[in-house]
């Protein structure tokens, strides 16, 4: 594979606007780096010749607010190179799935001058940050030198879902964001943000495709693991913390941020029978119990702290939606003037970037509407989330989407001539082009990109998942855990009466599932085979669901369906297997709410998780840590109650097993507010 390398040459620094080369240039101008660009001075002052005219141009002159540097550029640029910078593309991975092929790096940059690009490498940090500084260096070699911005989905938790998060490989691991509401503390939420700001700008990274302000009212769906869960007034609070230590306080960007993009607005949560609006089958909304402004509402504290980016949903709204006196457009937000211009641009103020979701261009083939054929594997061929817009041309559903309020567009087909050819066919003015582009061109001059894009590829791993970040992460983990039972047990007259846990010391030997052996042994238990000849079982359990969908690309990844443990589930077989004959503690992974109410009468000590590993796990059963979350959503007594439930609704179900906010603490009392 070829490779974009650049020796330094020996860097010449002298007065009068002599040039200097390289990036040991920093030496003499702090915080400025160029690989290939000229490094000039002029009067002294010294800076990058991105554009090698042999002067300094105001975008180049780093004394200047990025609005004005901005607006310099964009008098320079082509429409071509403008519509360019409009693209959040997805490039071509390495087989190792480290790196980015050289060929797809130069046809995005230096080809289609694409503005953006979504990693979803997963390899160590300094591979990553080497893939990073490549993109940079042939970005550097364009015709004005404008930088990439690296965006990633989320990457620190413990879900994998391809094009919702990224698989952690290199970064500290925490709980999923449902796990950071079940502790409730903005302070821990903020520093979770900024210990995932250091990972991400250590390699490259600039962007997040977070955080989730979604309400999870709909229980049955598949994206609740990545919001704040089902209390508006809570999910704002995180939200506004998360922002802020993202983006390196709340006053907006600055060099050491990464740019948030909150999403997905708005009311994406609110969805029918809990599908998925990545899938054809799942694009609607409902709100029967009229609380559309609820969901709107999770969305204050990104603003507050004055979040750089949002994410439209996909979804549809219900038709009768009523919105400023009329009925919204049955389109999906990306194409939506009613939700972007008037309400989040007009009513909120936000003057940031509006980054819309994967594919909205795209044409959705026979297979992304009705399922792939049987036998096949279903894939992205073909797929694409024009939903409300499926008869339009693509060049017709980038006019509509820009004409909303769409800055920037994510996983198009990374082909800016659609733009070009609307704006040439007088169908969209190139001064609505440039409010877009000046935006996004706003944002890498905040960051100091244009100074210095690169990352230093040994510093990364000394950074990404260091030693004290993963134990805050651990620690994290720790504290989400919700303890939901802690009978009293007494086995073979060890412990009589006491709770369950913390366990007692002389309970030894245990029965597993779904738990690994070695780190049990490693604590000096003993691992049975059978139950019946152990002190204890321990179980692990995922919440109950069903892949409804198997033929869809989505569906075929996503949880859906029923939520309560039925006889035949392997955890439940477990669970019952158990119980009969030693006392069991079980943890469940809420990824979503489960019906635990066949486990709860089973088990001796129940805990909600929302993702933790087994070394940490040990930990707070034997009492070296303690749980002290609190649900984020309730936990319905029944699938007849979540059928019955408003989708629209937070904590709306009939006599709950466990209502929103619930928890206990070891020593047995109870929290169950907030």
């Amino acid at each position: 594979m070829r490779r974009f390398r650049f020796w330094p040459a020996v860097v010449a620094v002298c007065l009068g606007g002599w040039m200097a080369w390289g990036p040991a240039f920093a030496d003499a101008a702090p915080g400025l780096v160029a690989r290939s660009a000229p490094v000039l001075t002029e009067r002294g002052f010294p800076y990058k010749d991105l554009n090698r005219n042999g002067r300094l141009d105001p975008y180049e002159d780093r004394r200047l607010p990025p609005a004005m540097r901005a607006q310099d550029l964009v008098r320079r640029m082509t429409l071509e190179e403008k519509a360019g910078q409009m693209l959040h593309a997805t490039p071509a991975s390495t087989a190792t799935g480290d790196g980015w092929t050289a060929d797809s790096l130069s046809s995005l940059l230096a080809d289609r001058h694409a503005g953006a690009m979504i990693s979803r490498l997963s390899g160590g940090a300094q591979a990553q940050a080497d893939a990073a500084n490549q993109a940079q260096e042939i970005a550097e070699q364009t015709r004005l030198g404008i930088p990439v911005m690296l965006s990633s989905d989320p990457r620190n938790h413990f879900q994998y879902v391809p094009g919702a998060s990224v698989e952690n490989k290199a970064f500290s691991q925490w709980p999923e964001t449902t796990g950071l509401a079940a502790i409730g503390d903005p302070r821990l939420v903020r520093r979770f943000g900024d210990i995932a700001r250091q990972e991400y700008a250590a390699i490259g990274l600039r962007m997040t495709l977070s955080p989730q302000a979604d309400l999870s009212t709909e229980p049955r769906w598949p994206r609740i693991n990545g919001t704040f869960g089902e209390d508006p007034d809570l999910a704002s609070r995180l939200v506004e913390a998360y922002v802020a230590g993202f983006q390196n306080g709340e006053r907006g960007l600055n060099r050491g941020g990464v740019v948030a993009v909150v999403k997905h607005w708005v009311g994406y949560g609110a969805a029918v029978d809990g599908f998925d609006g990545h899938n054809h089958y799942g694009q609607d909304l409902t709100f029967p119990a009229g609380r559309f402004q609820d969901h709107v509402r999770a969305f204050r504290g990104a603003f507050a702290a004055n979040v750089a980016g949002v994410m439209p949903t996909y979804s549809v709204p219900p038709e009768g939606l009523i919105l400023f006196g009329r009925p919204l457009e049955r389109v999906g937000a990306g194409f939506s003037k009613q939700l972007l211009t008037d309400l989040l641009r007009g009513r909120y103020g936000f003057d940031g970037l509006i980054l819309s979701d994967w594919a909205i261009t795209q044409d959705c083939d026979a297979n992304c509407r009705n399922g792939w054929p049987a036998g096949q594997t279903p894939g992205f061929a073909g797929f694409g989330t024009p939903w409300g817009m499926e008869q339009a041309t693509v060049q017709q559903r980038f006019v509509k989407a820009i004409d909303a309020g769409i800055d920037q567009f994510g996983g198009t087909s990374d082909d800016p001539a659609p733009i070009v050819q609307a704006v040439r066919a007088g169908q969209l003015s190139e001064r609505r082009i440039d409010q877009s582009v000046v935006r996004i061109l706003e944002q890498k001059f905040a960051l100091g990109l244009f100074e210095n894009p690169y990352v230093d590829e040994a510093a990364a791993g000394r950074i990404a998942g260091n030693a004290r970040f993963v134990a805050e992460g651990k620690a994290a983990q720790q504290a989400s855990l919700v303890l939901l039972e802690n009978k009293p047990v007494a086995v073979r007259g060890i412990g009589r009466g006491r709770p369950m846990l913390p366990l007692n010391p002389l309970l030894r030997r245990v029965w597993l599932h779904g738990v690994d052996a070695a780190t049990i042994r490693a604590r000096g238990f003993t691992v049975v085979d059978d139950p019946g000849q152990a002190d204890f079982a321990l179980v692990r359990a995922a919440a109950p669901y069903e892949i409804l969908h198997p033929n869809y690309t989505f569906g075929s990844r996503q949880h859906e369906g029923r939520l309560d443990f039925r006889d035949g589930d392997p955890d439940y077989e477990a669970i019952k297997r158990a119980s009969a004959v030693v006392p069991t503690v079980v943890t469940v992974y809420l990824d979503r709410p489960a019906v635990l109410t066949d486990v709860s009468s089973r088990a001796t000590a129940l805990i909600g998780n929302f993702g933790i590993t087994d070394d940490a796990l040990l930990d707070v059963l034997q009492g070296k840590a303690r749980p002290r979350g609190r649900l984020p959503f309730e936990l319905p007594s029944s699938m007849a109650a979540v059928l019955a439930q408003a989708s629209d609704a937070p904590y709306d179900s009939r006599a709950p097993l466990y209502p929103f906010g619930y928890g206990l603490r070891y020593g047995g009392y109870a929290v169950s507010s907030r």
